[in-house]
């Protein structure tokens, strides 16, 4: 199994990536949008650690930033229905840590953001994995505290719904929240988040 790709990063896409190694092979990955956001420049050092998914006509190579968001890729894939393009619409509307609350916490809205997921996709997903997420302790991306709170998520969902990354949602709500306390409503929030956005 090839479980990292390391070597220069030579071309990026939103969605995919190529990685020539040390060795002389170049590698293309299949990636999350986060994983984007978070690449180096074109012809700097690059590393991601990766799933191997094995087809009978193709083999497909999946490369993420985090051993976490890999292993939350492989456990998505073992639910009903789901092939690697729908765990990877996941994690790319989502971000790994906020898809395994939302399955913990059984939010079917939430789930239901993500394209091509209804709510019976979502109640799928949840009665598949609800209960085998235990051993995936979430965390909040490194230097990004993750704001907590129902009107948060409300916001967070609202500009994710306006087009935004969750990434950028996210860290817009945080400052948002920094700057006016928890005392905001969702409203609120949204509207000093997308001043963040905008700038």
């Amino acid at each position: 199994m090839i479980a990292q790709v390391s070597g220069t990063l030579i071309s990026k896409e939103l969605d995919r990536v190529e990685i020539m190694t040390s060795g002389g092979v170049a590698y293309e990955l299949a990636i999350p949008l986060g994983v984007y956001e978070s690449l180096p420049r074109v012809g700097d050092a690059v590393t991601l650690h990766t799933h191997l998914v094995v087809k009978e006509d193709a083999w497909q190579l999946f490369g993420f930033a985090t051993t976490f968001e890999r292993r939350v890729f492989q456990r998505v894939l073992n639910a009903k229905g789901v092939g690697p393009a729908l765990a990877l619409g996941l994690l790319s509307t989502l971000t790994a840590e906020r898809l395994v609350r939302a399955l913990r916490d059984k939010d079917v809205a939430t789930l239901q953001s993500v394209p091509r997921v209804g709510r019976k996709k979502a109640e799928q997903l949840i009665l598949d994995l609800a209960d085998k997420l235990d051993d995936l302790q979430v965390s909040a991306a490194p230097g990004v505290p993750r704001p907590e709170g129902a009107g948060v998520e409300d916001a967070i969902r609202a500009l994710v719904s306006l087009g935004y990354s969750t990434v950028d949602a996210e860290r817009a709500v945080r400052q948002a929240v920094d700057e006016g306390g928890r005392g905001p409503g969702a409203a609120e929030l949204i509207r000093a988040a997308l001043g963040k956005i905008r700038g």
